[in-house]
């Protein structure tokens, strides 16, 4: 009787138990689908496996340090890294030995990239026809050099993996200076170029962005010839990955280019926020973030112009034999996801 007794007081209290559990499954069944994963994230539409991605930057760029600052990777389920180098170029390069899994930077570095891999162009960054984008790079001389023609026989800084040996050679031939009668010394980033310059080791340095022309404006014995405004060079910028994160993990990509998209609108719309946040982050002055938000942010886009900019800069490099293997632009471009991000600013059809 006794052990009668207590089976079914142990029967009675695993009822009750299983009874509860149905009873609070039921009240979390009447939530709907993603609703955890949705006040978690601020909105996001269905819960996703967070990944981890290792991401090119340089300490300029305001559009990944807001998205992680505020948080738009963490909603969109991007263990974000930002990993950062003296130039995009350096970025890109990284792709070639797995240090990053993304990288962004002008069309010149891109092609050269997706000319030697398995890599493809997921969006522009930027539109070509900005013509702030292009005076914001200045060519800083030293005295005595008043004009092109002065150039002749010169030293000429060039950053190596960068547009700005195809920038000499146009702006040089534009202005009736054969590019073979100056030497274009390769150098590893601005820092090096200022350097140089100051020192005599080179006569002639492209730079770009206020905090960097400012210190160049500084420089004893140097003075801005001209900017890139003056010439018919405009680049293009474009984020690039490779093919096997594109292709296997396109959810990836598109929550990637969500956080982007999100983070360039939050900055153009908190210019002071944002200034503190690379100010505090990378001790980039404040003033100059500010004067350079209106080119350094970006917006994503893919155009006939994207096109364009970058068939014009592969037949350069084609030409100079920078681009060994000539290939099809068309196959190392994958809008898939950028579609699906910014429909309407897509608008370039293979």
């Amino acid at each position: 009787m006794a052990k009668s007794k207590y089976r079914f007081r142990w029967s009675a209290i695993a009822a009750a138990i299983a009874a509860l559990a149905l009873l609070l499954a039921g009240c979390g069944g009447n939530a709907e689908p993603g609703a955890q994963a949705e006040a978690a994230s601020g909105g996001q539409a269905e819960k996703t496996e967070t990944y981890k991605l290792k991401i090119a930057d340089i300490l300029t760029n305001p559009v990944f340090r807001v998205a992680k600052s505020k948080g738009f990777f963490e909603k969109y389920g991007i263990d974000a890294e930002l990993v950062t180098f003296a130039t995009p170029a350096e970025g890109i390069n990284s792709l070639f030995i797995k240090q990053v899994d993304i990288a962004w930077g002008a069309d010149f570095p891109v092609l050269n990239a997706v000319s030697k891999g398995d890599y493809s162009i997921i969006a522009s960054t930027w539109a070509t026809e900005n013509e702030k984008n292009a005076a914001q790079w200045k060519l800083f001389v030293r005295d005595g050099i008043e004009s092109p023609a002065d150039l002749k026989g010169k030293k000429l800084s060039t950053l190596r993996g960068t547009f700005v040996s195809y920038l000499w050679d146009e702006y040089l031939t534009q202005n009736g200076v054969d590019p073979n009668e100056v030497e274009q010394i390769g150098q590893g980033g601005f820092d090096e170029s200022y350097v140089a310059l100051k020192q005599g080791d080179v006569d002639a340095a492209w730079v770009s962005g206020s905090n960097l022309s400012g210190k160049f404006e500084q420089l004893e014995g140097a003075h801005q010839l001209t900017d890139m405004s003056k010439t018919s060079v405009r680049i293009g910028g474009a984020i690039i990955a490779p093919n096997e994160l594109v292709n296997g993990q396109g959810d990836v990509i598109k929550r990637f280019l969500q956080a982007v998209e999100e983070s360039t609108a939050y900055a153009a719309a908190n210019p002071e926020e944002t200034a503190d946040i690379l100010f505090k982050e990378v001790k980039q002055p404040k003033d100059a973030t500010l004067k350079d938000l209106s080119t350094s942010n970006w917006q994503l886009s893919f155009s006939q112009a994207s096109f364009d900019s970058l068939a014009k800069q592969k037949k350069y490099m084609v030409e100079k034999g920078i681009i060994q293997n000539d290939f099809d632009l068309n196959g190392k471009i994958n809008l898939d996801a950028v579609k699906q991000v910014v429909p309407d600013r897509v608008t370039y059809a293979k």
